[in-house]
């Protein structure tokens, strides 16, 4: 039997419905290997063409969905934090609702996670509009934990929507906590400090959405607000070294303040490779075993091409 796992995935007003239905699709449907429950966050109000299609999914889902209603907008650390409460598994694999999840990206990662993982990450593709026609870039993580750790005194070793972790390894680290745009980087950095076993695979298994405004939103006041803080949390925790602190704060923090343009440049020399040709619309994925848990799934479900 295969270790039981949960999906969270958040979802708030500014969700395009069509990009939830893709995601949704791609992470449940589609998958060689299906979760066994998704919880659904609703950060807060939403408007009724998304409100729709999430009871549309619910109805029509192959697995069951649990969906937690949030009375107002908390951001998405907390909405995480409340979803994670409600799992019924360990093992919890995210999803954003925006982004595309390869037909075998849990075949590939649950295995580690049975071997004893406690945070599993991987590549991502991004790509822009709809992504045809275009390989977009890769953007693959450190593989080797020991250099997982060295690069998180850095950066963020890890893709938030790929990652697969246990539920306990999160929470002993004192979950998310609220730190816009950065609640992810400073929960891994504490999982990694208290000792977590982690690890990323090579090959891209998400599709990662990169819409026309993504490299400003790495920028201005508030990024950099969000910066500072965070390093200064890293001192103070002694993940980070005097000589790390100021090295992070000088580079990173004015990554925040150059402009766009710049910004776009910087990061793709850095952080990614050109995507081979054929990536954005073929994939190659093993052969999948029965599904044991899930009976209504009486045959392979079609996979996505284009995906």
């Amino acid at each position: 039997m295969t270790t039981p796992f949960s999906l969270l995935l958040p979802v708030y007003r500014g969700d395009a419905p069509a990009h939830l239905e893709t995601a949704f699709r791609s992470t449940v449907h589609e998958q060689l290997l299906r979760p066994d429950e998704v919880v659904v966050v609703q950060d807060g109000h939403v408007g009724p063409d998304l409100a729709s299609t999430l009871e549309r999914l619910e109805s029509t889902s192959p697995v069951p969905v649990r969906r937690l209603r949030l009375s107002h907008n908390v951001g998405l650390a907390q909405a995480l934090q409340c979803g994670l409460a409600v799992c019924s598994h360990d093992v919890v694999a995210r999803m954003d609702a925006d982004d595309v999840s390869l037909p075998h990206r849990f075949l590939r990662q649950i295995p580690l996670m049975e071997a004893g993982a406690d945070l599993v990450g991987a590549a991502i593709l991004e790509f822009e509009g709809d992504g045809r026609g275009d390989a977009g870039v890769l953007r693959v993580p450190p593989t080797d934990p020991a250099e997982i750790a060295r690069t998180a005194r850095w950066r963020n070793p890890f893709n938030h929507p790929t990652v697969v972790y246990r539920r306990t390894a999160v929470l002993s680290a004192g979950g998310y906590r609220d730190l816009p745009f950065m609640e992810d980087y400073w929960v891994f950095t504490r999982m990694i400090a208290q000792g977590a076993k982690v690890a990323n695979l090579a090959d891209p298994l998400v599709r990662y959405r990169v819409d026309a405004g993504a490299y400003e939103r790495k920028g201005g006041l508030r990024q950099l607000r969000s910066e500072l803080r965070l390093q200064r949390r890293l001192r103070a925790e002694g993940f980070t070294t005097v000589a790390q602190g100021v090295r992070n704060v000088s580079v990173r923090g004015g990554y925040r303040l150059v402009p766009a343009a710049v910004r776009r440049a910087v990061y793709r020399r850095t952080f990614t490779v050109p995507a081979p040709v054929g990536s954005s619309t073929s994939v190659e994925v093993p052969v999948a075993q029965p599904w044991h848990r899930h009976p209504s799934a009486s045959s392979r479900p079609a996979v996505r091409k284009d995906a």
